[in-house]
């Protein structure tokens, strides 16, 4: 069979290296997989699939320095997951039996149990067996910290096959924001990333293993891997098992382009998420230990587990390229003559679209003149709801920015009520008191007012240092103990607002809406150090980590959350964790920030010299102008809609019925769902009316002190586009490959 697209050029920095146990783990996965009842009789494989297949060369080649025993304990969770996949598919894909493949998932968690000792059901049948054994075998090993986040990466590998079916049996093909996000659960990389830890015998310290930059160390990995698979086995899944979850199809769907221009863009997004893997673990992770305070063993142990996660990408891509499951006509021969001579080839360092891609993210050149964006058609289907007290609310909340001293540098009076934040609270909250609706146009000032310093104050001179010890005591103004104590230092303007705000939120609520609303806070103030770094190194971002960081940047994740423990729910927390919720409110909160994105595209790039607009991050990553970036821009906002809407309707009931939601509940879930689209029209409808992002608004405000103060006193824009210092001589090698 002819295949559908050429193999792009693949971006692989990092040397291949085979352990040298693989005969042994061949041996002993084989013996495993008949025990547990794989081979024949299963109805899925035979020892010839198995044989063919050769996950123990993949786990010698994605795990080259562990000793024997952790490579046959490796090679059998392989095996077992690929074996999973194809069962899964066999028995409910191919058949669409949802109801049936609900009851056989609910039962795989069983045996997984968060303490060894405890006991589990009898397995009954083959998929069953291998979860048993190999928990038994694996878990006495690993820490608590590490059973549960392995675990939970193992049950969303499970869970999220549902989402597959349901995309087969309706014939829908996911939107891309979507399917990254998605593809992450149900593909296995994150738990790939689990048995890193264990093959390495490097555990990442718990204390940080949900940070930032550990996050997105796994994620990238993740996404890459993902990316490669779906590369490799396209002409398999799409073609001769009719599976619509595979990026090359969702990027052909979306674009509307040939299979092999949507190949090569899948490719381009593998290259830079490699890329913002590299970037990570060179500029984010150093910091994080030293803000933490990590011992040299912990250092050791991150280090260790980057290069296992680095061994794997170049592990996988050796085996994709010789599997019997993949489309690689040729691909093998045409490697590199000898094992671990890939590192000489240093094409795609210095030549070719992974270089190019990397030159266009930092060669962005700021404040170039661009003139009014046009904006797209944005045709919500929500109505707009506007408070009766919104004219009030403006005026305390302008008055209160008086008082607290935010009018007083960058911002003053008129260009305050220009803005007038209070609108967009009276859209995104039509049905509050007048005293809730005040308190919502409090924290998007002080919110607004935050994004709008951080970047003048900081960004400008890319005082990194100031920013993290503001931030610091930022933090300190949130006690979620005593909410309305005061921080022991008498603060600036924006500390004051800040515990003034929280003072007045936080006092009446439990602990437990506290410390979710803290959270919230915490990944806002985060999210700002992430442009801070983005603009010290002048790199326009990743477009997944854009998308995923923009959320918090925006402040969607804050003023969505605000809304919900403000009206309170009779709905169990289980409930807003699900899946389901989560993807409602993910696409709700790209939407808006999207939105802005649309709106504020001349205020950020001609005037502020911004490098954080989607718009951009589009214009770079795809080499295309303006228009085409936003009309893409357009068509994912559409597509998050889309979503949001199939939720809405086919996922909504299903989590009723999972959670056995009675008439209480299911209304309080529709209240929150008109929540959502409230804050939609409410985002849309005050984009659209106020002074702050019009042509005839965008240098509003120069005059303000501050600004006038540091207009001359910015940075110099870095040189990325040369290599320079002790040893780069060697980039001269770049023109031999142009």
């Amino acid at each position: 069979m002819p295949q559908p697209f050429a193999m792009p050029d693949f971006y692989v920095p990092y040397p291949a290296r085979l352990n040298t146990h693989v005969e042994a783990a061949r041996t002993h996965t084989r013996d495993w997989a008949r025990a547990m009842g794989m081979l024949e009789g299963s109805g899925v494989w035979e020892t010839a699939d198995l044989d063919a297949h050769d996950y123990a060369l993949l786990c010698a080649y994605t795990h080259p320095d562990c000793d024997e025993d952790a490579l046959n304990l490796v090679t059998d969770w392989y095996t077992w997951v690929f074996f999973f996949d194809d069962h899964f598919l066999e028995v409910f894909k191919r058949t669409q039996d949802r109801a049936g493949s609900k009851e056989y998932l609910d039962r795989l968690p069983h045996f997984m149990p968060a303490d060894p000792a405890a006991g589990m059901p009898e397995p009954l049948n083959p998929v069953e067996a291998g979860l048993a054994d190999l928990w038994r075998r694996t878990v006495p090993s690993m820490s608590d910290g590490w059973r549960l986040r392995f675990a939970e990466a193992t049950e969303a590998l499970l869970h999220e096959s549902l989402w597959e079916l349901d995309n087969i049996n309706e014939g829908r093909i996911a939107n891309p924001l979507e399917y990254i996000e998605m593809r992450r659960k149900v593909g296995g990389a994150p738990w790939s990333a689990g048995l890193v830890e264990y093959a390495a015998g490097a555990e990442v310290p718990d204390r940080v293993a949900r940070s930032r930059p550990l996050r997105v160390l796994r994620d990238s990995f993740s996404d890459a891997v993902h990316l490669r698979n779906d590369l490799f086995s396209y002409q398999r899944e799409v073609e001769d098992e009719g599976e619509n979850s595979n990026g090359v199809l969702v990027l052909e769907h979306f674009l509307g382009c040939s299979t092999q221009q949507a190949a090569d863009a899948v490719n381009d997004l593998l290259t830079s998420r490699l890329q913002q893997f590299e970037n990570t673990a060179l500029t984010e992770v150093p910091a994080l230990a030293v803000q933490e305070g990590l011992t040299p063993l912990e250092c050791a142990a991150i280090g260790a587990y980057t290069k296992g996660l680095q061994d794997w990408q170049s592990g996988g891509h050796e085996w994709h390229m010789r599997s019997s499951r993949y489309m690689n006509d040729g691909m093998a021969d045409a490697a590199a003559p000898a094992l671990g001579t890939g590192v000489l080839d240093v094409r795609s360092l210095f030549g070719g679209r992974p270089a190019e891609a990397r030159l266009r993210a930092l060669g962005h050149t700021p404040h170039r003149a661009v003139g009014p964006s046009p904006l797209p058609d944005l045709a919500l289907p929500y109505p707009l709801a506007l408070s009766p007290h919104h004219q009030e609310a403006k005026r305390r909340s302008e008055d209160w920015a008086e008082a607290m001293g935010l009018l007083d540098d960058i911002w003053d009076r008129p260009l305050m009520e220009g803005f007038d934040l209070a609108l967009c609270s009276a859209g995104i909250d039509p049905d509050a008191t007048l005293e809730e609706l005040e308190l919502s146009a409090l924290w998007l000032t002080w919110g607004t007012y935050a994004d709008d310093y951080y970047p003048m104050v900081f960004g400008r001179k890319r005082d990194l240092a100031g920013a993290r010890a503001q931030t610091a005591r930022l933090k300190a103004c949130l006690p979620v103990d005593d909410p309305a104590a005061a921080p022991e230092f008498a603060g600036n303007a924006l500390e004051r607002a800040l515990a003034d705000v929280w003072a007045r939120t936080a006092a009446p609520m439990g602990r437990e809406a506290r410390t979710a609303l803290w959270s919230s806070l915490d990944a806002m103030l985060e999210s700002w150090m992430w442009e801070l770094h983005n603009q010290a190194q002048h790199r326009v971002p990743d477009p997944v980590d854009y998308v995923e960081m923009r959320r918090s940047t925006f402040g969607s994740e804050l003023t969505l959350l605000m809304g919900r423990l403000r009206t309170g729910s009779v709905l169990p927390e289980e409930v807003h964790r699900s899946g389901t919720v989560r993807a409602l409110e993910n696409a709700v909160a790209d939407y808006g920030a999207l939105i802005n994105d649309l709106h504020s595209y001349q205020k950020e790039v001609e005037v502020e010299g911004e490098l954080h607009n989607g718009v951009l991050v589009l214009e770079k990553f795809f080499d295309v102008d303006r228009e085409t970036a936003v009309g893409m821009v357009h068509e994912l906002m559409r597509g998050r809609l889309r979503q949001y809407e199939h939720l809405k309707q086919r996922e909504v009931p299903l989590m009723y019925a999972h959670f056995e939601l009675d008439a209480e509940g299911r209304a309080a879930f529709e209240a929150r769902l008109r929540e959502l689209e409230d804050w939609l029209a409410g985002v849309l409808h005050w984009h659209r009316s106020v002074r702050r992002y019009g042509a005839g608004d965008v240098y509003a405000g120069a005059g303000t002190p501050l600004l006038r103060e540091r207009a001359d006193d910015a940075a110099p824009v870095p040189d990325w586009t040369t290599p320079r210092g002790l040893g780069t001589t060697a980039a001269r090698v770049a023109t031999a490959f142009a």
